[in-house]
């Protein structure tokens, strides 16, 4: 892997890491709007997590539990494991073929994983995705 690629991937897997350790100290749960409680949000023992009155709210809140960003973070991860195979591949000026198509389509994801965090001290602009024709 270059190291252009390897400290982007790096990156990613450190923000990854961050979230993963805020879900876990939220306790990993999922959340739930139960209907009869309109603008709570609970977590799996019942305990209130949050209250919000404000329309709309609590369903985004619920969604976005703990046990959902651990799920996304795994996946995340496989990806992140899928590029570094091919990153080497992953260059401006790549060969027209199978596994350097593959190199560019992963390393595109991966950009716009780091985009997410495009306002980390961090965060490197020559990581912004490329865009080809």
């Amino acid at each position: 892997m270059t190291d252009h690629n390897a400290d982007l991937v790096a990156f990613v897997r450190a923000r990854l890491d961050e979230e993963e350790q805020i879900a876990r100290a939220a306790g990993g749960d999922s959340w739930r709007c139960p209907p009869e409680l309109p603008g709570e949000v609970h977590d799996r023992t019942g305990g209130v997590s949050f209250s919000v009155r404000t329309q709309g709210y609590d369903g985004h809140i619920a969604r976005q539990d703990p046990a959902n960003t651990l799920r996304r973070i795994e996946t995340t991860r496989v990806l992140l494991d899928e590029y570094e195979e091919v990153s080497d591949l992953d260059t401006d000026r790549p060969v027209h073929d199978f596994p350097s198509g593959r190199a560019v389509g992963l390393g595109f994801v991966v950009r716009q994983m780091a985009a997410e965090h495009a306002g980390h001290s961090g965060y490197q602009v020559k990581w912004l995705p490329r865009f080809a024709r």
